[in-house]
């Protein structure tokens, strides 16, 4: 695909402004700018699920766009005020959600550092996967998640996939050993310079 002088993708009959069109849109606040010259060749794979352990609430949809109540439980006291957010988050059943434009800058690495760079958010599309770190992911969300990762693939220079672990070892464990790092590998047919040495 020809970039244009901007370095962002044409829009597509799949993507509209960093929109892809199977996600579905909830815009997150949490968001801003990518760098100037930001190159966009790095997928970082998340687990969460709110309260820890709990799926299929819409706590996460709350989270990523500022409407959790920080009064419904009581671990919500322990992230009280936290601005997170991620460009997808695929559910239990592999529903496709998305936040963020790819275009822009998600707020899901924190403190990170991968192929020689720092701070992963500049460059990077974060993917959050419903699940506890560990535990194991389902079948519809490696299908949902393999599906997505080609389509990027095919719009923008993705050059890396990497957990969370990977790009801030020793202060995050997500996806963590339940992710089937080989099943997503064999699902997109990469070459394992795409992933991680540890995955």
């Amino acid at each position: 695909m020809t970039l244009p002088e901007s370095g962002l993708p044409q829009d597509t009959g799949l993507w509209q402004h960093g929109w892809y069109r199977h996600a579905r849109a909830m815009a997150s606040p949490n968001v801003n700018q990518r760098p100037a010259g930001a190159k966009i060749d790095l997928v970082v794979i998340h687990s969460i699920s709110l309260p820890p352990g709990e799926f299929g609430n819409g706590n996460v949809q709350r989270l990523f766009t500022n409407q959790l109540d920080w009064n419904a439980h009581p671990y919500f006291e322990g992230i009280r005020g936290l601005e997170v957010s991620a460009h997808f988050f695929i559910t239990r059943t592999g529903a496709l959600w998305q936040f963020v434009s790819c275009d822009d800058r998600a707020w899901h690495a924190g403190h990170s550092a991968y192929r020689g760079r720092n701070q992963c958010n500049d460059d990077s599309i974060g993917i959050e996967l419903e699940g506890l770190e560990g535990s194991i992911f389902e079948a519809p969300q490696y299908e949902t998640l393999a599906s997505l990762c080609a389509a990027l693939i095919q719009t923008y220079p993705v050059a890396h996939i990497a957990g969370h672990e990977h790009i801030a070892p020793g202060r995050k464990l997500d996806p963590g050993p339940g992710f089937d790092w080989r099943l997503l590998q064999d699902s997109l047919a990469l070459p394992h310079r795409y992933f991680p040495r540890t995955a």
